[in-house]
């Protein structure tokens, strides 16, 4: 079966097909990081590990590259307000995206870029734009370089925006333009801004302009051409589109798929920092969900739905999730924890169809149906076929429970420890009660450990708890 991603450029579903045959370039635009991140970028994160994970599972060499913008307007506005070093904000909050990115196992990429470390490979694409009579400095002088929108024909085939209707581009001030919807390519040097955000550059003090910062870094570490560039679909214009125009007017081939997830509304817009309303991993940790099941919560949907955040479907998911964790400890107790390989055809068929993550779920769960039937008769075999089976779903969408990676996260003050001593121990009073045939003291401390949240199931194998909701 060959995998079919919707191309946003053509605007249909295609065969994927590398470029280089066994290998896939991937260039996922990261996050701008002026503050915290929200489960929006989350959700961003999300959606490209599980097309990372089907792309290595179906034996591909994935070279993945997420950036991070660490200078931009928005950085450098934050400087102002905090009275910091525009690279301290920045640097604290990439900790705090790394932290999140663990908690919710998203494999490290390949590499992870920063804007400021390729001030030269930007220099060069502008150079080349500008001998190629796709860019100009500003005649007065003022270090400002744009990029000429009307000198490449084919603007706007990305998002279908036509020039003739565009307004003037808002990434830089009208200074000395030739033509008002030109964006810039390099920002000269503005009094009124961090004065250590500037590097030298052949047209005056300046630093970079948002878009072809993406361009230079793609370009460095997949290639002039590359299989795939993802992103939000908020970012389809002007940003992948100014991207894709100085690209190919520079003579790259730059991407041959362009992927754009949905967005993550709360109430009636989107999740955005400039709004203010945001939700991040720490209140969603608070509030009692996992990290591991906001990744499922984040994931079910198909990646180009739109999610409109609400705490009651976050905690359905989040009971969902505990019923595929429960089947699989309690068939690797019985079993072993196996050794998970292939995935069902109608898992692979589904993941081939533009990746639908809703109808693989499907058949995770009709597997882990099966398996309890399994369970319930005892019939080992039969175990151990639908454990392997959920496990290999499970490994490619990032949400197997046995893996060590939901262990390696920061999850702050963790009192997992504690709980499984307390635990033990009251295991251990209601296992000499039902020795000596004290079945009401041991019923007692069953429902004291269900008050508190602790389910207890006696299995042919003793005793097991887990908490939250049995199934």
């Amino acid at each position: 079966m060959t995998l079919r991603l919707y191309d946003t450029a053509t605007r249909s579903v295609r065969d994927f097909v590398p470029l280089t045959p066994g290998q896939v370039g991937i260039y996922l635009c990261g996050v701008t990081v002026q503050s915290s991140p929200h489960i929006g970028h989350l959700r961003s994160a999300v959606n490209y590990d599980v097309l990372r994970r089907w792309l290595l599972h179906t034996g591909l060499e994935v070279t993945f590259i997420r950036n991070v913008t660490d200078v931009d307007d928005k950085i450098l506005q934050k400087s102002l307000e905090q009275k910091r070093p525009y690279w301290s904000i920045a640097y604290e909050n990439r900790l705090l995206l790394d932290r999140d990115y663990r908690a919710l196992n998203v494999l490290p990429p390949t590499y992870e870029p920063l804007a400021t470390g390729h001030i030269t490979e930007m220099h060069d694409l502008i150079t080349a734009l500008i001998e190629r009579g796709h860019a100009y400095p500003a005649s007065a002088g003022n270090g400002d370089v744009y990029f000429d929108v009307l000198s490449f024909p084919e603007y706007g085939s990305l998002s279908g925006q036509k020039p003739e209707d565009m307004r003037s581009a808002e990434d830089a001030p009208e200074r000395d333009k030739r033509d008002l919807r030109d964006f810039a390519l390099w920002k000269g040097v503005k009094a009124d801004e961090p004065q250590d955000a500037y590097w030298p550059s052949p047209w005056g003090r300046g630093r970079p302009g948002w878009h072809i910062e993406c361009s230079a870094m793609a370009r460095r570490y997949l290639g002039d051409e590359f299989d795939i560039h993802g992103g939000g679909l908020d970012l389809t214009f002007p940003h992948h589109e100014n991207e894709l125009a100085q690209s190919k007017a520079a003579g790259l081939g730059f991407s041959r798929f362009w992927a754009h997830h949905a967005l993550l509304n709360l109430g009636k817009s989107k999740m955005s920092k400039s709004l203010g309303n945001v939700i991040d991993l720490p209140a969603v940790v608070e509030s009692g969900i996992r990290p591991v099941e906001l990744r499922y919560y984040l994931g079910s949907p198909h990646y180009r739905s739109r999610i409109d955040y609400t705490d009651e479907a976050l905690n359905e998911a989040a009971v969902a999730y505990k019923r595929i964790e429960g089947f699989v400890h309690r068939a690797a107790e019985i079993v072993g924890p196996g050794r998970p390989k292939a995935v069902p055809p109608a898992f692979a068929e589904a993941m081939n169809d533009d990746l639908n993550t809703s109808a693989a779920l499907a058949v995770v769960h009709d597997t882990i149906r099966e398996g309890n039937t399994a369970l319930a008769a005892g019939d080992e075999p039969a175990i151990r076929g639908a454990l392997t089976a959920v496990r290999a779903m499970l490994g490619v969408l990032g949400l197997d429970p046995l893996d060590a990676g939901w262990g390696s996260g920061d999850r702050g003050n963790d009192l997992k420890p504690v709980v499984d001593g307390l635990v033990a121990l009251a295991m251990e009073q209601r296992a000499q009660a039902r020795a000596r045939k004290d079945w009401a003291a041991a019923d007692q401390v069953r429902d004291q450990l269900k008050n508190a949240g602790i389910q207890v199931e006696d299995t042919p194998a003793g005793p097991r708890w887990t908490v939250g909701e049995q199934h």
